[in-house]
């Protein structure tokens, strides 16, 4: 991948950890209600179920580029289309909501809970298989060398997001109360880049 690709998928990268969403919002309630150290781990539990969705992701993209390049062609499409339309659902999203009442659990607990919250979520797998292949490089390595990497990147980038959240999760949370527009702007942001990552996937090369 060239610099300027991988510095692209970095940033989309960061720009959707720190967008509003189901993942990040749980750290951001356990860290508030059940202290510095369960955010932390459910960073660790919601970036560990990445290997999970990049694995079946790859697998996936392999499979469909060995049945027909045909195929593989109309996922990116679909994919593009996808991408636009989740764009435009972010944008019309709500702002940012914490709760703060959330019951203590053990830290195993949490972890475990995140993990399978996160691999059982079909939409997650599905993003995956749509968002990877849009930086896959066809002069590159396989694709799926390219997929398992670039999740590698993708799960270190949520996890420094979201551990950062969960450590920091009193003062974002406060702060996010007193500026509750803010997470109309971070969806806003959100969206933008998915519309204009399928625009890209359309009408480019």
């Amino acid at each position: 991948m060239h610099a300027s690709q991988l510095g692209l998928y970095i940033a989309t990268v960061f720009i959707l950890a720190i967008a509003p969403g189901p993942d990040n919002i749980q750290v951001l309630v356990r860290g508030i209600s059940q202290g510095r150290m369960a955010g932390f781990v459910a960073a660790c539990g919601f970036a560990f179920g990445v290997i999970f969705h990049t694995t079946i992701a790859a697998i996936g993209l392999a499979a469909v580029l060995r049945a027909s390049h045909l195929a593989f062609m109309l996922i990116k499409y679909a994919g593009a289309a996808y991408l636009i339309w989740i764009g435009i659902k972010s944008m019309r999203g709500g702002a940012l909501s914490v709760a703060s009442d959330a019951p203590k659990k053990s830290l195993w607990l949490v972890f475990r809970q995140c993990v399978i919250g996160n691999v059982l979520n079909p939409k997650v797998t599905l993003f995956f298989l749509v968002f990877l292949p849009q930086f896959v490089q066809s002069n590159g390595p396989r694709p799926a060398v390219q997929m398992m990497i670039l999740g590698a990147i993708f799960m270190l980038m949520a996890f420094v997001v979201f551990s950062t959240i969960g450590i920091f999760a009193g003062t974002v949370g406060a702060w996010l109360k007193r500026n509750p527009r803010a997470g109309v702007w971070l969806d806003r942001l959100a969206g933008t880049t998915f519309i204009g990552l399928g625009l890209k996937v359309a009408f480019g090369d």
